[in-house]
């Protein structure tokens, strides 16, 4: 038996990994088996026609690998084909409200799945299994059917927001779709009822028997293509075909005293690490968590970065990034200096429209030995799209992309957007000290952030620092959990902040963490999903 924790928004995925950490698999083994039912359970979250950033750590050897699975846009892609569409972008920066939503729902709003392939490559290098044994148990889930917990409910039910469509239409409007998702009187399942997808089994017993390759060249990739083509989709089988994913080396910093370990874009660890060199110029702890001084200043370094994103970041392979100087502690100090005068940037946006739904999901896996899987994988919001007959959603990722031509992130073929995926990791004298990351679009870096000065600055468990209250700047406007205390709202907005109070006691992003504490692990799962954190 392998010893190991995982922590997931998904029980049944925390359930699966750690049977197979009981059989004797290794981190890497119970991460992909966990992951592949994250895609049943959770199948607007993530799936095999997504897209995302795993951190590989293995302890023998000290080294750190990225795997890199972003979505491409498609080959046909061009840079002004959706610039006469543009009706606004949502306040938070996630994306941009197009004539029509052809670029949030439907044939069009989809980059390159490379989800599958990335999970098979990675099984290859570090697992000890198979795709064909470690997909079994997401079969199982396919054909015997999963119990719909609260939050998967709550998402098909989001209502329109900001120009958005509402998630019930979107799961609703292809009978492709429907049929999967919806009872026989047209109601979609209730919580606790079981949902089966036959067709998703079907898929994933036709993958382990003939193999990921199947998905890119096969007979699944020409039922891929040849649904595209009768319905004005952009993947093709030249873009199955050629799509593959980056290994790269991750970017590091410190923090206190801690090496700090994260992804390179186009995900968004470059803003972890620009915000904690920020915010390493301030006496946090001094200032009380989540006083109105600790707010103001941790928000402005929030609103830099995102300022930094928006303007600066993207796809490496297309644009000329500034890594080195966006990482430098001098660049840091100088916003820093701004901060400690008072000065208040603002954050630009086109006709904004409030912010919208954000999706992904992720889990962390570890060993005692110090081996660690930190993967963040998603479907954007999730396309709404499904091939009859295959039964899995695709990826909308093509939402996000600037259809401003010029910009950083401007739409051009082959190229990946910029997203907050930032599975992270801490380094305590060379050794694995937390590892960490979050589902929710533009907000993800903002709550892996704040879980990091939790345990860092205020020395909280894993548990402790996913459940305190959190609060969010990715435009001019601070949101507040209800939990944050009307008075430090009042003194925040005193000190010039605007602020919008959230209703909810818990929001997103949904972080989870695990703590290495000497030789034992300590685990954190948010209070806001369904999910889990546990250990064999």
């Amino acid at each position: 038996m392998t010893h190991g924790m995982i922590a997931a928004p998904q029980p049944e995925a925390v359930d699966t990994g750690l049977e197979v950490l009981k059989a004797g698999g290794n981190v890497m083994d119970a991460a992909i088996a966990a992951a592949l039912v994250q895609t049943v359970v959770d199948p607007q979250m993530c799936g095999v026609a997504g897209f995302g950033s795993m951190q590989v750590y293995t302890a023998a050897t000290n080294e750190f690998t990225i795997i890199d699975f972003h979505g491409r846009a498609p080959l046909s892609t061009r840079e002004d084909m959706w610039e006469s569409l543009i009706e606004r972008e949502s306040d938070d920066g996630f994306g941009f409200v197009l004539k029509g939503r052809v670029n949030e729902v439907g044939y069009t709003s989809m980059t390159t799945p490379l989800t599958i392939k990335a999970f098979d490559e990675a099984l290859e290098q570090f697992g000890t299994q198979t795709m064909s044994e470690l997909i079994q148990p997401a079969i199982q889930y396919c054909e015997e059917g999963f119990m719909v917990r609260p939050f998967v409910h709550h998402f098909w039910n989001l209502p329109a927001v900001a120009g958005r469509i509402g998630r019930r239409e979107a799961m609703t409007s292809l009978p492709s779709t429907a049929k999967i998702y919806t009872k026989p009187d047209g109601s979609l399942y209730n919580i606790g009822e079981t949902l089966k997808n036959p067709d998703m089994g079907r898929t994933y017993r036709r993958i382990a028997d003939a193999g990921v390759s199947d998905f890119y060249t096969g007979e699944i990739a020409r039922a891929i293509d040849a649904d595209m083509r009768a319905n004005g989709g952009h993947i093709t089988l030249a873009d199955l075909a050629s799509c593959e994913t980056e290994k790269s080396e991750p970017l590091r910093s410190q923090y206190r005293g801690l090496e700090v370990v994260t992804n390179p874009p186009p995900g968004g660890g470059l803003m972890i690490v620009l915000m904690l060199n920020i915010l390493q110029n301030f006496d946090l702890a001094a200032m009380g968590h989540n006083s109105p001084q600790y707010i103001s200043v941790v928000a402005e370094a929030m609103k830099v970065a995102t300022i930094d994103k928006d303007q600066r970041m993207g796809d490496p392979r297309f644009i000329d990034l500034p890594v080195d100087e966006l990482m430098s502690t001098e660049y840091a100090a100088k916003r820093a200096e701004a901060i400690k005068r008072g000065e208040k940037v603002s954050v630009p946006r086109l006709n904004p429209g409030g912010p919208v739904s954000r999706e992904t999901t992720h889990i962390c896996v570890a060993d005692t030995d110090g081996n660690v899987v930190n993967l963040t994988h998603s479907l954007g919001s999730s396309s709404g799209v499904v091939t009859d007959g295959l039964g899995f959603m695709y990826n909308n990722c093509m939402m996000v992309f600037d259809p401003r031509p010029g910009r950083p992130g401007s739409l051009a073929p082959g190229k990946a957007r910029f997203t907050a995926l930032c599975p992270t990791m801490l380094l305590r004298d060379g050794k694995p000290f937390l590892t960490l990351g979050a589902p929710g679009g533009t907000t993800i870096t903002m709550g892996v952030l704040q879980t990091i000065l939790n345990v860092v600055d205020f020395d909280m468990s894993a548990q402790e620092a996913v459940s305190a209250p959190r609060f969010c700047a990715t435009s001019d406007t601070i949101e507040m959990t209800n939990r944050i205390l009307h008075s430090t709202e009042r003194e925040v907005v005193a000190l010039g902040h605007p602020v919008v109070r959230l209703p909810v006691s818990y929001t997103m992003p949904f972080v989870h963490a695990i703590r290495f504490q000497s030789g034992r692990l300590d685990g954190g799962a948010d209070p806001a999903a369904d999910g889990v954190a546990a250990q064999v």
